[in-house]
């Protein structure tokens, strides 16, 4: 038995992998927050910090506990 599952599962997972440091890695946060704070709405930029995360979790849990294929 694969330690992933089936194939599709792993793959899922390695999308949900590149979203998440492409989403979250730290220059982009930099630069969003910057440009965050230009525009005075500092508080929503770190919220939706959080609801990225938030999701992002919740996309793991989705494929992990989901049926194999």
């Amino acid at each position: 038995m694969r330690p992933f599952g089936t194939p599709s599962t792993a793959q899922r997972l390695w999308v949900l992998f590149a979203a998440g440091v492409l989403a979250l890695h730290f220059p982009l946060v930099g630069l969003w927050g910057q440009w965050a704070d230009g525009l005075g709405i500092g508080a929503p930029f770190v919220v939706a910090l959080f609801v990225v995360w938030a999701l992002l979790i919740a996309a793991l849990a989705v494929i992990v506990e989901r049926a194999p294929d």
